[in-house]
Parts: structure tokens; C-alpha cells; sequence
């Protein structure tokens, strides 16, 4: 089939820039872009205006199978994403059991094709078990389909372990992905510590904590010469350090959450858990710091960090209750609350939701340009709503967003050149 977008605001995470023009999508590519007619056999999407841009890569989604089914299947988190312009999950091991063998991740790799109308990847469990004692068979893993190596917000502790993993994966090019944190330091706690801690009696860790555990991990890749990722870089403190290491010429990216860009410590309020993250909420001047490694390309990715919780586990005090926050369907409209605030452009938000996350992973999408995957989200910054958390197409309801005001709408969104989810439908 082949379909014919006229008149859309084309955001180019590339090249940075943004322009009124036409997009003629042939089978699974895109085959032209820029201000020819329309094919006679085209299917025309009259877009008017509205913005048109390469799908989201969502680096770091946990879905609940194999184990919590209960809380986020395939189906689910596909239906989710689709409604909200992510176009590749990028899918976290953390699951029960964690995907540390082969057949546990063929196992989810096709249990994904048949339920999910998007594309989804997975990365694969750093250690056994995530239990920092013992790696995994990364090279086996590698084969069967892994993007990336992890043990998400296990930090392993033997650092002995971590090297020898970093070694082993750094000889199979592999990418690993690393929760910076000193585990001790952040073991029990809830909030960043401070001032808004001591007031509401909750225990805290300080932000150092996130950068003794990064400078850690670069004297590992310093030594091992290891590809590295570090999943959530969240505090002002850290930034020094990151910098030094890209300068150095370490092969090391960072991320950050959707959250953590746009929500800070004094919305956690009278202990509300959907506002409970790892790492904790941080103070305003950490994240308009973020904000802005962001916008220099310091930090190169954002992502939801989606984490599915039942009500059970949330509706506990604020010190037992499970850490995190659905965001699939909530992330672009959450990103549009940096583009109103004239913090970041869309093809500087495109270039880290879409563009880097695809580059980092090795992956074709996140680019708007010929010859791509015809992978679009299709959306209106300005649509004005009040999110309902039971709306939602995810099982779990756990955003801290609900009731509040949003803007911006997707549209329509494809996958190689499928129409995958439309507004209204």
C-alpha cells in the first residue's frame, strides 16, 4: 500500500528542523519527502498542519510477562503504546523470571510478535537471576535477539563481577546498561533526602549516591573499554562526570526519565505514591539541570521508564509502596509540557525519544528520512485534555498525571506503514 501525508509539519530529529511538506510512504519505507503530488494509487492522510514525526523508541518499558501478567501483558502495553506514538518498546529483563537464558527471551520475543501491534525488543538480564553473582550467557543472548545488557535497579554490588561482565561484553560489542546508584547509600529509601524529607519523616538518599555509583562504573569502562549506558542520570551532581567521560572519549550515553524532566520532589505532596519513582523525585534546580543536558545533547535519551504496579502495591504507606509510574500513553503529552515551557524544540525531544535511543541500540528507526522504516506518529501539539488514569490502555493505572491537565494528542500512529491506532477508534 502506499499512503501519501499532505500537508504535515515534519519534525526531523537529524537535522533539527521542522517544515510543512509531504511524505510518500511505499509498503514498510518512506519513499519521498518534500513537495510532490500525490501518486495516483496513494492513499491520501490530509494532515493539516499537525506534526508528523518519526515514532518514539521507548528504551527501558517493563511488561509484566513472563510473571505479572496481572499488571501488563504484550497486548496491553502494545495497545498502550501505539496510543500513545511509541512505535519500538525497547522491553526491561526484570521480570519473574528474569530473561537471563535463551529460551526465556524466545520465549517473550514471540509472545511479543503475536499480541503487540507494535515492535517490540528486549534486552536481557546482565547476571543470573539480576543478582549481581554470576553473568549470563551474553554472547548466546546476543544471538537469540538482546539489544542490551542489564539488571535494571539491581546494582551489583561485587564490582569484581561487574568487570568481568563489562570485559566479556565489551569483546562481543555488546551494550550494557548500568542503574548508576551506590546500593548501599540508596538501600531503604524513599525520597532524595533534604529539607522536603526530614518534613515528612521519609527516609532519603542523597544525590551523591547517583554519582558515586556513576563515577564507579566509568573507571570500569575506563578499564574495560565496555559500551555503556547509563539508564537514569537524574541530578545536577552527576553531570560533571558525564561530561568528563564523553570528553575522554569513552564510549558511555546516558537517559532520564519523562518524570524525572518534568515532575520534581514537592509533588510527592502529602505522601502520594504514584509519585514514588526509582530513582526518587528530585529537587526543581536537579531537573531544570536535566532539562538542559537535554537540550545540549549531554544527556541522550528520555524515555517512560514504564513501570505497571497494581493498586495493591500502591495503595500502602508511602515507604512500603512498589516504586514507579505507567508512561506509555502519557509520554508524549508529558514531553509537550517541556516544548510550551520553551525548554526543549520537537526535534530536539524527537532526537532524544526517537532518534539516539534507535542509533544507541543499532536499530533502523527513530529517522525521518528516505529510505527509513515508515515508523510516524502523526499528533497535535496544542490539543488541550484532562487525563483519566482509567482510560488508559494499560492494565495498571498508576500515573502520576491523572486529573491534571495535558496537551498535546496523537493522532494516528504506524508501524511499517500500518496503521496501527487512530484517535477516536
Amino acid at each position: 500500500m502506499t499512503l501519501f501525508f499532505e500537508n504535515a509539519r515534519l519534525i526531523d530529529p537529524e537535522t533539527l528542523t521542522q517544515k510543512l511538506g509531504n511524505v510518500i510512504v511505499d509498503g514498510d519505507r518512506i519513499a519521498a519527502i518534500g513537495e510532490m503530488a500525490a501518486p495516483g494509487d496513494a492513499e491520501i492522510i490530509e494532515c493539516h498542519g499537525k506534526c508528523l514525526a518519526p515514532g518514539i523508541v521507548d528504551w527501558g518499558v517493563k511488561i509484566g510477562e513472563p510473571g505479572e501478567r496481572h499488571r501488563e501483558s504484550f497486548r496491553s502495553a502494545g495497545l498502550a503504546a501505539a496510543a500513545g506514538g511509541v512505535t519500538t518498546i525497547i522491553a526491561r529483563p526484570d521480570t519473574n523470571p528474569a530473561i537471563d537464558t535463551p529460551e526465556i527471551l524466545e520465549f517473550v520475543t514471540r509472545r511479543a510478535q503475536e499480541s503487540a501491534p507494535v515492535r517490540i525488543r528486549h534486552m536481557a538480564a546482565l547476571t543470573k537471576a539480576r543478582a549481581g553473582r554470576e553473568m549470563t550467557e551474553i554472547g548466546f543472548l546476543q544471538d537469540a535477539g538482546a539489544v542490551a545488557f542489564s539488571d535494571c535497579e539491581h546494582v551489583t554490588a561485587d564490582t569484581k563481577v561487574l568487570s568481568r561482565a563489562f570485559s566479556y561484553a565489551r569483546s562481543l560489542d555488546a551494550l550494557v546498561i548500568c542503574h548508576p546508584q551506590d546500593p548501599g547509600l540508596s538501600k531503604g529509601a524513599a525520597v532524595t533526602s533534604g529539607k522536603f524529607a526530614s518534613l515528612r519523616g521519609l527516609p532519603g538518599v542523597s544525590p551523591m549516591a547517583e554519582r558515586m555509583g556513576l563515577d564507579r562504573d566509568m573507571g570500569l569502562v575506563e578499564m574495560t573499554g565496555a559500551r555503556y549506558h547509563a539508564d537514569q542520570v537524574t541530578c545536577a551532581r552527576t553531570l560533571p562526570a558525564l561530561e568528563r567521560a564523553k570528553t575522554n572519549g569513552l564510549d558511555v550515553t546516558a537517559g532520564i526519565s519523562i518524570h524525572h524532566l518534568t515532575l520534581n520532589e514537592f509533588d510527592v505532596g502529602d505522601y502520594r505514591t504514584f509519585f514514588k519513582l526509582t530513582p526518587p523525585l528530585r529537587p526543581e534546580t536537579d531537573r531544570m539541570a536535566m532539562v538542559e543536558a537535554v537540550a545540549s545533547g549531554l544527556i541522550d535519551v528520555i524515555c517512560s521508564m514504564h513501570t505497571p504496579a497494581d493498586e495493591e502495591s500502591k495503595r500502602l504507606p508511602f515507604e512500603e509502596a512498589a516504586s514507579g509510574a505507567v508512561a506509555l500513553e502519557t509520554f508524549l503529552p508529558a514531553a509537550m509540557r517541556l516544548y510550551h515551557a520553551g525548554a526543549l524544540s520537537l526535534p530536539q525531544l524527537f532526537r532524544a525519544m526517537s532518534l539516539n535511543p534507535a542509533k544507541r541500540l543499532g536499530l533502523p528507526q527513530g529517522r525521518l528520512a528516505e529510505g527509513a522504516p515508515a515508523d510516524l506518529v502523526l499528533f497535535d501539539p496544542d490539543a488541550p485534555f484532562l487525563l483519566d488514569r482509567f482510560k488508559l490502555h494499560s492494565k495498571s493505572k498508576n500515573t502520576p498525571f491523572d486529573g491534571q491537565r495535558m496537551e498535546g494528542k496523537v493522532l494516528a500512529t504506524f508501524v511499517a506503514g500500518v496503521q496501527v491506532y487512530r484517535a477516536g477508534q
